[in-house]
């Protein structure tokens, strides 16, 4: 096809503002998918995608519509998955901006609107849900006036729920958004790998725009960045389903069935081009994407290791920010230390190895990864508070800090504000979009793992989103906190945190502890260390067995001596005694929360 008669566009919103609905109705009306194969969020194909109500991977489809090709990209609008986003702006000219009528513009509608414009793409405002009751179309239209500068005229009110107005959406693509540019004189093909994936029966699945020339089936291809080549087996489309076609143009998306092994011979953000005619320079690729969360996975059993490393080995093929290398814990066994883009993304990883792989699993405690500089001036990065060196050893440990935004109703900024400080952190700027109030702030990565959402929605009653990036690593008084159960030292269950917070930290550690590990038949002592100095103590008293029950005469001098033979055995128990840590006591950190 001609490519002036080509549009790529994307949809990009805050979570559960309705940019699948709106890809479902898009599909409808352009008969891409018949009303009897129609089901909600269609292009949400995994289980868990459609149990939570969230897009996880980014998912393209092509549609004809008055003789147009209409080529979409879904993408997800969770914070962890915002690199998803980012490769999908990269493949299109045009992005069409969603934001619900009754929540108006949140935390992550301005990340994705940045997005855009740095990619400068052509935004179609569109506000979804205007025929609900609580609908408040006129307030959210000045907010997006404020934030585009575009007219009051430019933005389409629909409903994807009932379809209303999607047409509107579809006419204004054709009439307004750019054709794709394409070079008047193409050399050599460049295609960009905007995602891929490994089927299990045909390989790697690669998604590809193709800015430059055009790709054949069969062809012989190249990975400019990887230096891998390998065999184009078939070249396609996604009506949604993989729809096969001679060649790929200019312009066009679509996929590439490979023969390669794994998705490392072809990262996303690789230049695909020809072996026989080689593109001199590629295409403007996506940064890496380096986790900053990280948590230990230990199968229950160590006979399943095997397995384990083998489902994560699988879904590393498919989901490129997925770090992980061998772990061993004596208390725990053989596992896999796991890096993450952040806590919904590491929920979904455990989750899909729970059902997909039936795997039954201890998880530690998420943390962060450190700089750690040694006074010899050799600098390390470590990614558990089990890995650090002796202190004596130690000049100086930074820890990540991240930038975030926080868009919330003016009369809740004080609440916010307090949660910031808190959390170490302190804001940098506040501004305002109508009664909302912009809050930018910098805090350590640290105190947002744990719980900090579910605080900042509990302050603001649910109203307030949440958006961050990775900004720096800065040097700060940071110091290990060591757990001993029964005097000996639980690697898993060390934490590293700031001076200041230690102590409070030491005592709702062993706190917690004591009301998640079993008692024993002798007392089993709980404490939380600094090197040598011990912070906090609980103690899990003894089950008192009665030992003089069979006694039926009132002979004190036997009793005590039943008794004092009682405590001889439990001191040798206590001695030579194994206590059973139940999977809780590995997460006890994950909800602050005394209740």
């Amino acid at each position: 096809m001609n490519a002036e008669k080509i549009r790529n566009f994307c949809i990009i919103a805050h979570i559960d503002h309705g940019k699948s609905t709106l890809a479902d109705r898009m599909m409808e009306i352009t008969g891409t998918v018949e009303k009897r194969q129609m089901k909600q969020q269609l292009l949400d194909s995994m289980e868990l995608e459609r149990e939570k109500g969230i897009t996880i991977k980014l998912t393209p489809v092509q549609m004809n519509y008055k003789g147009y090709e209409l080529n979409l990209i879904d993408t997800p609008g969770h914070v962890d998955f915002s690199y998803e986003v980012s490769r999908s702006l990269q493949a299109v000219e045009t992005a069409i901006l969603v934001v619900d009528a009754t929540q108006g513009i949140q935390a992550q509608t301005l990340a994705n609107v940045y997005l855009a414009l740095e990619q400068d793409l052509y935004i179609i405002p569109v506000i979804n849900k205007i025929d609900l009751p609580a609908a408040d179309v006129k307030k959210v239209e000045d907010q997006l006036i404020n934030l585009l500068g575009c007219k009051r005229e430019e933005i389409i009110g629909v409903s994807a729920k009932t379809g209303l107005n999607v047409e509107k959406v579809l006419d204004e693509i054709i009439e307004k958004a750019p054709a794709p540019k394409t070079p008047a004189d193409p050399e050599h093909l460049r295609a960009l790998i905007f995602d891929s994936y490994f089927d299990d029966y045909r390989g790697v699945v690669l998604y590809v725009r193709i800015f430059e020339g055009t790709l054949p089936k069969n062809s012989e291809i190249r990975m400019m960045a990887a230096e891998k080549t390998g065999l184009a087996l078939e070249v396609g489309i996604l009506k949604p389903e993989m729809s096969p076609k001679p060649e790929l143009q200019e312009g066009e998306i679509g996929y590439i069935v490979t023969n390669l092994k794994t998705t490392r011979d072809a990262k996303v953000g690789d230049t695909v081009t020809l072996e026989k005619a080689k593109a001199k320079i590629p295409l403007p690729g996506y940064k890496n994407v380096q986790p900053f969360v990280y948590a230990g996975f230990f199968p229950v059993s160590n006979e399943d290791y095997k397995t384990l490393k083998e489902a994560i080995e699988k879904l590393a093929l498919s989901d490129s920010a997925l770090q992980y290398e061998p772990e061993n814990s004596p208390v725990l066994g053989f596992g896999l230390r796991i890096g993450f883009l952040g806590l919904l993304h590491m929920d979904i990883i455990k989750e899909r190895l729970e059902r997909e792989f039936d795997l039954d699993l201890v998880v530690t405690n998420p943390s962060t990864n450190y700089k750690v500089k040694l006074n010899n001036g050799e600098e390390i990065e470590i990614k558990s508070a089990a890995d650090l060196p002796d202190m004596s050893e130690i000049l100086e440990i930074k820890e990540p800090w991240v930038s975030g935004e926080i868009i919330v109703p003016k009369e809740m900024i004080g609440n916010v504000l307090n949660l910031i400080v808190e959390k170490r952190g302190h804001q940098t700027n506040l501004s305002y979009i109508e009664d909302r109030a912009i809050i930018d702030f910098e805090a350590p990565m640290a105190n947002l793992l744990t719980d900090f959402y579910d605080q900042l929605k509990s302050t603001t009653s649910g109203y307030a989103s949440f958006n961050y990036e990775l900004k720096d690593y800065r040097a700060e008084d940071l110091v290990c906190v060591d757990v001993l159960v029964a005097g000996q030292k639980m690697d898993a269950l060390s934490i590293m945190c700031h001076k200041s917070e230690a102590d409070a930290i030491g005592r709702e550690i062993t706190k917690k502890l004591k009301q998640v590990i079993p008692r024993q038949n002798y007392e089993v002592a709980l404490q939380a260390a600094i090197g040598a100095r011990i912070i906090a103590r609980e103690t899990i008293g003894a089950y008192r067995k009665d030992v003089t029950v069979k006694i039926h005469t009132g002979d004190r001098d036997r009793k005590a001596k039943l008794l004092e033979k009682q405590k001889r055995g439990k001191a040798r128990m206590k001695r030579f005694g194994k206590i059973d840590i139940p999977s809780e006591a590995f997460t006890v950190m994950l909800k602050r929360d005394d209740n």
